[in-house]
């Protein structure tokens, strides 16, 4: 059994989907395991849910949906009883106007007007015609892509206001491997076939996952799977330590042993001993708590992140608006997303005549969104929601706010090559220091790859060896946004990388 102060066979920094993916694994594996984990109250890192007076809310809402079917039977495996079939709907909302995603071809061209509609398809004929051969940046990416008049209008706002950047400023990877698979003649044939009742087969994600019509969830959010996962690993008699900080990490090339030791909430150490270290922890953080520094401490330190805060509403409706979120293309306002929580799951709000709506913002750590008091927060999003015509500033009786810090990797003109160089050197030094999921590995994937990620590395742990390369997860962009749900036995397809080469 795990213990503070002892010896186990894997320590795991970090309660997220991908450290209590490899916990509860190891631990069916016969495995000792102890995951150290900051939050005091929560697991599922950024795909908790947060409770307040009874209302439920997601951090960012999540999808459950997974290529690979070896994802889906660990979700089955996990939690049998309690996933509820959702239908999924978003718009756009730009310049005062609503736009249906997937796209309605009539409606957009109705919204949009004949002579601007005109100009986006002039643009995007262009684009194909006289394409930018020296694709650097997002912006170069997804002008290629949709011609600059489209790229202006669904894409550079939105993706500014997320990322606190300029366009120009990010690298192409970014949109390669979020928005790729999405092409403008695909989304409008579709968007026409809809519009004219055409299309009678349901888009189960086959074509493209961000045409997704419907979507698997927890009945009472995302947390709820996590929750149900942190059982499982304490059941197979392993700890999970809640409210403890990663202070060191410390190597001993006598003994070939870990040594990690953690702060709890009233400051006290809790050391751990162990033969292999899954950290889950960014990248950035990583480095400054290796005993001894690394060389690639300098690239580690240069890694950004970007933030992000939740104002959740309690709104006087029974029924504010039926999407699941709302993007925000309005450089008027300042938030990013609104997400409604009674359209995820109708449990998630416990009174029937409130609706209770979270709006997003995007920010850095010790900015001017993220230093403002809650009351001020909750006050902007109620003046935006009002802004935004969704709701009138008196049907607001309640908010709250939730900051997630480093909620996203920035994909910057330098990542890459600092995340590289770190790796390498890990992969070098460390054989037992495994970095598995989002910020683990300082790459912007979804739920389903960083379990992926972390199902890998037990393998590894397994065979002895870095038999599996996890950071082919997600490398191609076609695997993440097409495919039936659970159509690949993906893990097994995936890229197996010989110890030999590696250390060539």
């Amino acid at each position: 059994m795990a213990n503070t102060n002892g010896a186990v066979d894997v320590a795991i920094i970090g309660a997220g989907p991908a450290g209590l993916t490899a916990a509860y694994l190891l631990g069916k594996a016969g495995y000792s395991v102890t995951v150290i984990e900051k939050d005091p109250r929560y697991v599922g890192g950024i795909s908790r849910t947060v409770e307040h007076n009874g209302y439920r809310f997601d951090i960012g809402g999540h999808r459950f949906f997974s290529k690979s079917q070896e994802v889906v039977d660990l979700w089955n495996e996990i939690l049998p009883n309690d996933f509820i079939e959702r239908p999924r709907m978003s718009r756009i909302y730009y310049e005062g106007k609503f736009y249906s995603y997937p796209l309605r071809a009539f409606e957009a061209l109705w919204n949009l007007g004949i002579f601007r509609s005109a100009l986006c398809m002039a643009s995007f004929a262009k684009a194909k015609l006289l394409p930018n051969r020296k694709v650097k940046s997002f912006e170069d990416w997804t002008v290629n892509a949709f011609g600059w008049k489209l790229y202006s209008i669904f894409f550079k706002t939105y993706t500014e206001k997320v990322w606190g950047m300029p366009c120009d400023e990010m690298s192409a990877d970014w949109a390669a491997q979020r928005i790729k698979g999405l092409s403008l003649w695909g989304a409008v044939t579709d968007g026409l076939k809809r519009s004219l009742g055409l299309n009678k087969r349901p888009n189960d994600g086959m074509a493209v996952k961000t045409l997704l019509e419907s979507f698997r969830y927890p009945r009472l959010g995302p947390g709820m799977m996590w929750e149900a996962a942190r059982d499982l690993v304490i059941g197979h008699g392993n700890g999970v330590l809640m409210g403890h900080k990663l202070k060191q990490l410390a190597f001993n090339d006598v003994t070939q042993q870990w040594t990690v030791t953690a702060i709890d909430q009233d400051g006290e150490p809790v050391t751990i001993r162990a033969a292999h270290v899954i950290s889950s922890a960014p990248m950035r953080e990583l480095a400054s708590r290796l005993h001894p520094l690394p060389a690639t401490l300098p690239e580690a330190a240069n890694l950004k992140y970007r933030d992000f805060l939740t104002v959740a509403l309690m709104i006087r409706s029974p029924d504010l608006f039926p999407d699941n979120w709302i993007y925000i293309h309005d450089s008027k306002v300042k938030v990013g997303r609104v997400q409604n929580f009674r359209s995820w799951s109708p449990e998630m709000v416990p009174d029937p005549d409130l609706a209770c709506v979270g709006l997003e913002y995007f920010c850095f750590e010790g900015d001017g969104l993220w230093a403002s008091s809650d009351d001020e927060l909750v006050a902007l999003a109620t003046r935006e929601m009002a802004q935004l015509g969704l709701c009138r500033e008196d049907q607001v009786v309640g908010g709250t706010v939730v900051r997630q810090e480093k909620a996203y990797p920035v994909y910057d003109e330098h990542y890459a090559a600092n995340v590289e160089m770190m790796r390498q050197e890990i992969e070098a030094r460390y054989p037992t220091l495994h970095c598995v999921g989002r910020n683990g590995m300082h790459r912007y994937n979804n739920q389903d790859h960083a379990m992926m990620t972390a199902m890998l590395t037990v393998r590894n742990i397994e065979a002895g060896a870095r038999v599996y390369d996890i950071w082919a997860v997600n490398e191609d962009a076609e695997y993440h946004e097409s495919g039936r749900e659970g159509e690949q036995a993906a893990l097994g397809s995936l890229r197996a990388v010989p110890e030999r080469l590696k250390a060539a």
